[in-house]
């Protein structure tokens, strides 16, 4: 049973400490129902006095006000906001909502670059703004897919749609100004592994002629390690043990790690596909700078 709750936010984008290609973070929501086993934010729903990251959503019912305050300030150097680096911003709940096409008229009005990350066709919704706002700075609009089977991907990720959709979106974005990617993570260790997975995923990411590929591997730490382990005991029992000898740390091993990226690296190669999502977001903001120099002349 989901449960919503309205909340208001001091701020809307916050500045990242770690050393990042973007400086800021913007999350409508607190709380994803995508119910993603492995998702690696459930540890933030302590900090609500809430251990049901998936049922008890949190909506920022002020952060539209909030980020045209950040936007709008002479300080303001219009630099790159993930947009929903943390929880989904279309997540079904956004249907109802409809915040981010308020979030995208900003960024146009401001003039703004953005990173947006989905696992939802719902950003389809939102195209026209998005193209626009490709046309005036730099966006990236990436689908995050682990798997083309969709009875494993049911099992992990449960309220997501299915895998050929959100390669339906890339496709449909690379007919913009957007740098469109492909986010193959987490690659999960004897599930999504598989040289047929891996090769299937970067095949389609070739016909839709992705700007790059991203794979990562599964990290489990804190309430993700215990919420995974649980999920493999109910649905795949008989890798438990290994996982677990796998996963001693919050980190594969290294021999693992090693194994795999030679076959990544091999398929990336064979269907010569990029890995470096920050070099269209080079060529774009150089081309803007150039424009605006034209401009100025």
């Amino acid at each position: 049973m989901k449960k919503y709750n309205e909340i208001i936010c001091e701020v809307a984008c916050n500045k990242l400490k770690r050393h990042m290609p973007y400086s800021w973070d913007l999350n409508i929501y607190r709380g994803c129902e995508h119910g993603c086993k492995y998702c690696y934010a459930m540890y933030s729903h302590q900090y609500l006095g809430s251990k049901d990251y998936f049922s008890n959503i949190f909506v920022k019912t002020n952060i539209v006000e909030k980020l045209e305050e950040q936007l709008s300030s002479s300080i303001w150097k219009r630099e790159i906001i993930n947009i929903g680096g943390v929880t989904d911003s279309y997540q079904p709940i956004e249907e109802e909502y409809k915040i981010m096409p308020k979030i995208l008229k900003l960024l146009i009005k401001y003039k703004t670059p953005a990173i947006i990350s989905t696992k939802s066709d719902l950003i389809l919704r939102d195209y026209d703004l998005i193209d626009e706002l490709s046309r005036i700075t730099y966006v990236n609009v990436a689908a995050t897919i682990t798997t083309m089977d969709e009875n494993t991907r049911k099992k992990m990720e449960p309220n997501g749609v299915n895998s050929l959709r959100r390669l339906a979106v890339l496709k449909e974005f690379r007919k913009t100004n957007a740098s469109v990617g492909l986010h193959v993570m987490p690659i999960i260790p004897y599930i999504t592994d598989s040289f047929e997975n891996i090769n299937s995923l970067f095949r389609n990411a070739q016909e839709i002629n992705v700007h790059y590929v991203l794979p990562g591997t599964l990290y489990l730490r804190g309430q993700t390690r215990s919420s995974f382990f649980e999920f493999i005991q109910q649905e795949f029992p008989h890798l438990y043990n290994d996982l677990l000898a796998l996963y001693k740390t919050g980190s594969a091993d290294k021999a693992y790690k090693d194994q795999l990226y030679q076959l990544v690296n091999e398929l990336r190669d064979k269907y010569s596909l990029s890995s470096s999502y920050t070099k269209p977001m080079k060529e774009k903001i150089n081309q803007t700078k150039y424009t605006q120099l034209s401009f100025l002349e």
